[in-house]
């Protein structure tokens, strides 16, 4: 009988615990991953409630990233976000662990078919609520580089005019010259347009996208059928 009244009160001692949950990942977080030697910073901004988990990451080459499949529990958090690099998308699935006192994530991380992967320990920021998608970087001006071409060096100049996340202007340095911008756009730090240009007799529809930072756009640039893509760097100019 003592034995199983021992039993007994355990058993009714657990039953009366409250269910423990994993600590809420809620907030700012900040951490950085080593990628080819490169540090690169990452913040989480996650909201957790009834078991789903929504928000961005910013810093991935697609930046803010927005969370997918979002999902909270006794074992961690796990979602999915898609980003740009060299031209693919790629789908990267992460994996979170919240400390027990709640001031750090160790998050695994990598393309959803294992072929790269990475990790990376995120601290809770004082930033009590996820921070909005970051305004569209201004491009207006003019800007000058080259691309090569079958040996040959092809010099462009962009007239650029940026308003309200759109992009307007003319590319000169095509054959056919200017030619004019359409369907500019801005996100964030990218910059999106496609302008059509003859060639041999065929029109052709070149589609641009670059990456801004501190005085210049690296664009990676190309025919809307893939046949054809090369990268050009253009730099502010007069």
């Amino acid at each position: 009988m003592g034995k199983w009244t021992s039993s007994a009160g355990l058993a009714m001692l657990l039953a009366a615990m409250p269910a423990v949950h994993a600590a809420d990942s809620t907030g700012t977080w900040k951490g950085s991953f080593d990628f080819q030697g490169t540090n690169v910073p990452l913040v989480f901004h996650l909201t957790e409630a009834d078991g789903a988990v929504t928000g961005s990451v910013e810093g991935l080459p697609t930046t803010p990233a927005e969370i997918h499949e979002g999902k909270a529990g006794t074992d961690g958090i796990a979602f999915s976000v898609d980003t740009d690099y060299e031209g693919e998308t790629y789908k990267l699935v992460f994996k979170g662990k919240v400390s027990a006192v709640g001031d750090e994530i160790e998050f695994s991380f990598g393309t959803d078919d294992g072929s790269w992967s990475a990790q990376v320990t995120a601290s809770k920021s004082a930033d009590a609520e996820p921070a909005a998608s970051p305004s569209a970087v201004e491009v207006t001006g003019t800007w000058n580089g080259t691309f090569d071409y079958n040996g040959t060096s092809v010099a462009l100049v962009l007239h650029l005019t940026s308003s309200g996340g759109e992009v307007t202007g003319t590319v000169e340095g095509l054959p056919t010259t200017p030619a004019e911008i359409h369907d500019g756009k801005i996100d964030g730090d990218t910059v999106t347009f496609w302008v059509n240009t003859d060639y041999q007799g065929e029109t052709y529809k070149l589609v641009y996208k670059g990456k801004v930072t501190a005085g210049q756009i690296a664009f990676t640039l190309g025919t809307e059928d893939g046949s054809w893509g090369t990268e050009m760097t253009v730099k502010k100019g007069a």
